[in-house]
């Protein structure tokens, strides 16, 4: 692990980014207030931050070839932070002659909506297990995505959205308040939905808790 990922500039600009994706607004926080750049910094600092303990103790100890595929999977999102933050530097400067974080925060939207339209075509959507954390049947360890496939952009508003929703114990959603702003009570630590204490089956789109119920009925 190490301690920071991202050198101050290198931090700012992402913050910043950030800040435009999920905006505070007449005092609903955002993902600055939410501290999504302190769940990114953790995600990317090694394998000590992936997959949190169910009972809510620490992480789970990556080894061997899930260890392995972690590394890769982090090494390539690093450097296409790296990339995107360089190019997001370029435009701005290009365009209002001043890097990222220093521009207005509508200076900063046109950028990023000419990074998004400039976009590859490529994938913008997370999907499921791409097979790199283990087989099937294993708990939370399967529980892989593409972000590798995401260009920087769509990687970028994946990981603020992961950021301030996310359980707290990942480093984001600080003080719970990315729940706090869309009305959901979450837990007060994944050792409470561990232990049957808490649910969000009442969360669930209509006609989806029934087969979850179901599902775990047949088990």
């Amino acid at each position: 692990m190490t301690d920071t990922v991202f050198d101050p500039h290198q931090r700012a600009t992402i913050e910043a980014a950030m800040a435009r994706i999920i905006p505070s607004d007449d005092g609903t926080p955002g993902a600055r207030e939410a501290g999504c750049i302190d769940f990114l910094e953790r995600y990317l600092s090694g394998l000590d931050f992936i997959f949190a303990k169910p009972d809510g103790s620490g992480f789970e100890v990556l080894e061997g070839r899930f260890a392995e595929a972690w590394m890769r999977r982090i090494e390539i999102m690093r450097g296409k932070y790296a990339d995107g933050i360089r190019d997001l530097d370029a435009r701005a400067r290009q365009r209002f002659a001043a890097p990222f974080q220093d521009l207005s925060p509508a200076d900063q939207d046109d950028v990023l909506r000419a990074l998004e339209a400039d976009g590859s075509g490529a994938a913008t959507t997370l999907a499921v297990s791409d097979g790199l954390a283990g087989p099937l049947g294993e708990p939370a360890l399967q529980q892989t995505s593409t972000e590798v496939d995401l260009d920087f952009f769509p990687l970028l508003v994946t990981h603020t959205r992961q950021g301030f929703y996310a359980d707290p114990i990942y480093g984001g959603n600080r003080d719970a308040m990315g729940w706090k702003v869309i009305g959901f009570p979450g837990p007060a630590s994944l050792k409470e939905v561990q232990e049957g204490r808490y649910t969000t089956l009442q969360w669930f789109a209509e006609g989806e808790a029934e087969k979850v119920k179901e599902f775990h009925d047949g088990l």
